[in-house]
């Protein structure tokens, strides 16, 4: 039997954008969109969703949105330094032994990207699922600027500068390799991955999957006004 988790993690500080995981966006806590399609995907593939958080007020939010757990993240996993790695591996190990059973994948899906389709990670889940070498996959979009044509670095403390990616001689973006932004909307692992130490989502066997629309992060106050207002007025050409 294929056993998959569905994780949602949901810290309660947050620098950037103030109580940003349960602040309202179109009528409805920012939440509210991940454990709607985190419920709907694992009626599909009969999976099992978690939420992992340090605060009451999320859980009380999410409890009101169907989705209720009796796990509180570890105070030393709720800090700006940890790690969101192993912040999932402790959340597994939870839930494995609460429900005796072991999980062949596991589904991470960021509160603050909820621009994603049931479709988006169903595709990227096969293909993980098709390629055997591969620990995880992850959502990506196309990036706005190239390392290999228009970034560049300091050189030295002189303040010159030179093109991040200096290993080709590309007149063209189009002409450049292929780079991309990672849109943080979902992370799909395979439980081995959790056994390999590492400490960072990409590694030497990962795949991207390239979401085939508008897909972005909630960093800047900014972000939450365009996102808001796209919501609002109807903009997007998908459902979330």
């Amino acid at each position: 039997m294929i056993n998959t988790l569905i994780t949602i993690c949901a810290r309660g500080g947050s620098k950037g954008i103030p109580g940003k995981n349960i602040k309202e966006i179109n009528g409805k806590p920012l939440i509210y969109y991940t454990i709607k399609i985190a419920n709907q995907y694992a009626v599909i593939i009969s999976a099992d969703v978690s939420l992992s958080t340090d605060s009451k007020e999320i859980k009380e939010v999410a409890k009101k949105n169907e989705l209720y757990t009796e796990y509180v993240r570890p105070k030393e996993l709720a800090t700006d330094n940890a790690g969101k790695i192993g912040v999932l591996k402790h959340l597994l190990e939870y839930e494995e032994e609460k429900r005796n059973k072991t999980y062949n994948y596991i589904i991470d899906l960021d509160v603050t990207s909820p621009l994603r389709t049931i479709e988006d990670i169903y595709q990227a889940h096969v293909k993980l699922q098709n390629n055997q070498e591969a620990l995880n996959i992850f959502s990506v979009s196309p990036a706005k600027r190239n390392p290999y044509f228009n970034m560049v670095e300091e050189l030295n403390n002189k303040g010159y500068v030179q093109i991040v990616k200096n290993d080709g001689n590309f007149k063209s973006r189009q002409m450049a390799p292929k780079v991309y932004d990672m849109n943080a909307s979902f992370y799909i692992y395979r439980r081995e991955f959790f056994t390999q130490g590492f400490e960072i989502s990409v590694t030497d066997r990962s795949l991207a999957f390239e979401i085939p629309h508008i897909c972005f992060d909630l960093d800047e106050p900014e972000d939450f006004v365009i996102m808001s207002l796209m919501l609002r007025e109807n903009l997007l050409d998908f459902e979330i």
